[in-house]
């Protein structure tokens, strides 16, 4: 998949795209939406996330920094395949074109099968991913690459990489049980709760192995349904969305961050609040990756 075919979009991320010359962070859409259950349209998020992320201040408090002093291209939208496999060669064929000229890719989803290609390009990365479900399913649907098997199949394709699910509230026996055996950590959205901020990143850093970059991938049902009801497989008792931005500014802070993809966005459940929530998402992780480097804290 070559950069110059990817399909262009009326409204890009933030309204201030540069060059891909110019830029240092690059934002694309994969509306992938062929095995997602009980709510289907996530193909319909990267284009309300980018609506929304045009009428939202730009500024982070966190991260102290202006969404349009940051170089930012989106590219915009992968092509429709027809098959899971086809759109995740497509994923990470592009990733690694994008990274392989030292910028950070954004990708935006699409239901979360899509995260395997990212993480595939992404070879020796730890995978953080911010989750109401393990993923980690043998089959689902008789489908053994889909949104609820996709962790347990990059995990078998490379059996010593780094995963942390984090939010996590709805599992299996068979998915507890298989993390187990593979030393696949885990944190409830309950003992994130329980341990604040502070705690819950420290267990983090030391579940990952010094130096390690990451790949973050937020699936959007990990916040409570109250703040993002317009999700595939929404389920009670998530993390809010303050959780969420403390938890991934501090990550982004403490190790370098090689790329994000935010996932099962469900746009039209709701009146636009939950594609607010992910394009603040997606601003709050860019400025804090720009953070961490113009402070070369990583």
């Amino acid at each position: 998949m070559s950069i110059s075919k990817l399909e262009p979009v009326p409204q890009t991320f933030l309204d201030v795209s540069r060059t891909l010359e110019e830029s240092r962070y690059v934002i694309f859409g994969a509306p992938m939406d062929i095995t997602g259950t009980y709510r289907r349209g996530s193909r319909f998020a990267p284009a309300t996330i980018r609506r929304a992320s045009q009428y939202m201040e730009s500024y982070s408090l966190r991260s102290e920094l202006e969404g349009d002093e940051v170089p930012i291209c989106d590219l915009g939208d992968l092509r429709d395949s027809d098959e899971a496999e086809g759109w995740i060669e497509q994923i990470e064929a592009l990733i690694r074109e994008v990274s392989s000229s030292r910028r950070v890719p954004i990708m935006l989803g699409g239901e979360h099968t899509i995260t395997l290609g990212v993480a595939r390009a992404f070879e020796e990365a730890s995978v953080i991913s911010f989750d109401a479900h393990l993923d980690l399913r043998d089959e689902f649907l008789g489908r053994r690459i889909s949104h609820a098997t996709f962790l347990r199949r990059l995990k078998e394709e490379r059996q010593g990489r780094t995963i942390i699910v984090l939010g996590v509230r709805a599992l299996s026996k068979e998915e507890m049980s298989y993390a187990e055996d593979e030393k696949i950590g885990y944190l409830t959205s309950g003992e994130i709760g329980w341990q604040g901020i502070a705690e819950t990143l420290k267990k983090i850093l030391e579940l990952v192995p010094e130096k390690t970059a990451l790949h973050i991938t937020v699936d959007m049902d990990v916040l409570a349904p109250s703040e993002a009801p317009a999700v595939c497989n929404p389920v009670p008792e998530g993390i809010s969305v303050t959780v969420l931005l403390d938890l991934l500014h501090g990550l982004c802070l403490r190790r370098k961050v090689l790329g994000l993809d935010l996932c099962e966005v469900t746009p039209y459940y709701d009146s636009g609040l939950t594609s607010i929530q992910a394009a603040k998402v997606i601003l709050e992780a860019i400025l804090a990756v720009e953070r961490s480097r113009r402070e070369s804290t990583i």
